[in-house]
């Protein structure tokens, strides 16, 4: 297996000195992207000239745009059968790398792209097929499903991608993916991507891929650098009174808050509610075009507050989302490193909290020594800064509706209301 190690910056500056398409070039320039990240710029080059690719990175370094701008680079339109396959280990990242898709093809008319994953009903996977993708983009399962029901015909496949192959062993979804990889032509490439290389990923890349290029693109910590970590020791107030505080005086954006279990999150979501804020949850019971509607809700605006288990957030990416809240801390030091992965994605900045009870401060020492991060201690805003920044944001309303409003025939109304029941106008304010 040949090998090409990259951990710095790469040399190519800008994304106009990559073979890309003029189309494709347009809308990286109308999306403002201009320097591609590490992971972009050492795979591209190599999956436009048609090799085979190992690619060790973490997520949220941009390698959804290292695959889908080379496979859209060299679509044929006039084909109706899949010329991309890839798998992606939960039904969120395989909808988020079809959005992806979709977005890099904005100028690229004709193309189709299809999801297809579990959960969902046959009909809507079944009559896009016919109608002919260029891209499908499933979990193992799903896809597996479909090339027993020979809805899916491979036969005309260029390129295979793994997305994320160590989360689809760890999910138990390997020897659906030996299985698929049998069902693909011998002359397909393979691009795969994992934030880590245990033993059987190797062997898949050692028995499936033809001489790959390999690209590791090393993190000096297991999360991301430029997430502020902070956690809250609880003690004397209860976690939702504390919380409400935090929500009152930290600006964010959006937030996904993280509890253990399903109850958990529906009750607290209903409290947030009950305070006048746009929150809602998502877990396991969800059905998906429930979960659907709330992650768009989220990414609209709609909603500022996802409440989750770590299940139901597996592969979440909303640009929106600035903070994550640990409400339970986690019970292993993998899922602390994935929901923090929810923000600070790909060059954001983000911040992550965490509430930790006396008793679970061996687990917090096991946090700091996993992600070689020290997580500094946060102070609870005092009751006097909350009531401080309540008075900043009514003054703000009041200013807001004065430039607003023309408020002649209400100032007449007072002066009338005032002469008439001799009230002075600050009582009637």
């Amino acid at each position: 297996m040949s090998s090409t190690a990259t951990d710095v910056t790469p040399a190519i500056p800008t994304f106009k000195e990559l073979a890309l398409s003029e189309p494709l070039q347009r809308v990286l320039a109308e999306v403002g992207y201009e320097s591609p990240s590490p992971i972009q710029a050492a795979t591209i080059p190599h999956l436009i000239d048609g090799k085979d690719l190992l690619g060790q990175a973490q997520t949220g370094t941009g390698k959804t745009a290292a695959f889908a701008l080379p496979i859209l680079n060299r679509l044929d339109l006039r084909k109706t059968r899949p010329q991309a396959l890839v798998l992606a280990p939960t039904r969120e990242l395989a909808i988020q790398v079809a959005e992806a898709f979709q977005r890099y093809a904005t100028h690229i008319p004709g193309f189709h792209v299809l999801p297809i994953y579990g959960g969902q009903a046959y009909g809507p996977q079944l009559a896009g097929l016919r109608r002919g993708v260029h891209v499908v983009v499933g979990t193992p399962g799903r896809v597996i499903d479909h090339l027993e029901r020979g809805s899916l015909d491979l036969s005309e496949l260029t390129c295979l991608v793994l997305d994320e192959a160590d989360e689809m062993l760890r999910m138990g979804f390997i020897d659906d993916v030996e299985a698929v990889l049998k069902k693909t032509p011998p002359t397909r490439q393979i691009a795969l991507f994992s934030a880590t290389m245990p033993t059987q990923i190797r062997r898949i890349a050692q028995t499936h891929l033809r001489e790959p290029v390999e690209i590791t693109i090393k993190s000096k910590t297991t999360t991301a650098a430029k997430t502020r970590q902070r956690y809250w020791l609880v003690s004397g107030m209860h976690k939702l009174d504390a919380l409400t505080r935090i929500l009152e005086a930290e600006p964010f954006d959006a937030m996904i808050i993280f509890a253990r279990t399903k109850v958990a999150t529906e009750e607290l979501a209903e409290r947030l509610q009950a305070r006048g804020l746009a929150a809602a949850a998502i877990n396991g019971d969800l059905a998906q075009a429930q979960r659907e509607r709330a992650i768009q809700q989220l990414k609209d605006g709609k909603l500022d507050i996802l409440v989750a288990t770590d299940v139901a957030a597996r592969g979440l990416d909303v640009e929106r989302i600035s903070h994550v809240l640990n409400y339970d801390i986690p019970y292993d030091t993998e899922s602390y490193v994935h929901r923090i992965g929810r923000t600070g994605r790909a060059g954001r900045e983000g911040d992550a909290i965490l509430f930790v009870t006396p008793r679970e401060r061996n687990m917090l020492r096991q946090i700091e020594r996993a992600t070689r991060q020290p997580i500094e201690i946060m102070e609870l805003p005092s009751v006097q800064t909350v009531n401080d920044l309540r008075i900043t944001r009514f003054k703000d309303r009041i200013t807001t509706a004065l430039a607003a409003s023309d408020l002649g025939l209400f100032r007449s109304l007072i002066e009338q209301y005032e002469a008439e029941h001799d009230v002075p106008a600050i009582e009637i304010a």
